[in-house]
């Protein structure tokens, strides 16, 4: 076998591989349950209003680990992402008619997001516009827990019942 065909035969393998390879991403993302036009979108950490056309009487969230509901002046509901994934929302008056079925899905905001990768370990930076450590599900347990210990700290400062004078000593 001639050096130039041994290459064609890597050469060959390798777009096999390849083209596997784009084939299984491309069936991975089919399968996948993607946001449809009428969804309510929230990114995750963030909130998204949804006003509903009459007065609220009960709230059933789908899976509350995902979404967390407040209902503010009657007619307004604050949905906030919790962590990634699908779940629906069901508003109900107080004859217990369905005000509003809504559909939820909680995304990453990629726009601002920076994942610093070691190995398989991930740590999660906001950037903007400078970066700084975010709080993310799936990020590396040690960079996790010292960013949420730190972010705990930093929000006892701000905590009403706290006092200020007193430091971060004083909550406990």
């Amino acid at each position: 076998m001639s050096p130039n065909s041994k290459n064609a035969v890597h050469d060959s393998s390798a777009l096999r591989a390849a083209a596997i390879a784009a084939t299984l991403v491309a069936l991975v993302t089919l399968g996948l349950e993607s946001a449809r036009a009428n969804d309510l979108i929230v990114r995750y950490d963030q909130s998204q209003l949804l006003r509903l056309s009459r007065p609220v009487a009960d709230v059933i969230i789908g899976n509350p680990s995902i979404a967390d509901v407040t209902v503010q002046g009657g007619t307004l509901l604050v949905v906030t992402g919790k962590t990634f994934g699908v779940t629906n929302i069901i508003a109900l008056d107080s004859d217990s008619n369905i005000i509003q079925d809504q559909r939820v899905v909680v995304q990453r905001d990629d726009e601002s997001s920076v994942n610093l990768m070691k190995a398989a370990t991930r740590q999660s930076y906001n950037c903007t516009p400078s970066c700084s450590p975010s709080l993310t599900i799936g990020d590396e347990a040690t960079y996790f827990d010292t960013v949420s210990k730190h972010a705990s700290t930093k929000t006892r400062f701000s905590d009403s019942t706290t006092d200020p004078a007193a430091g971060p000593q004083a909550a406990q």
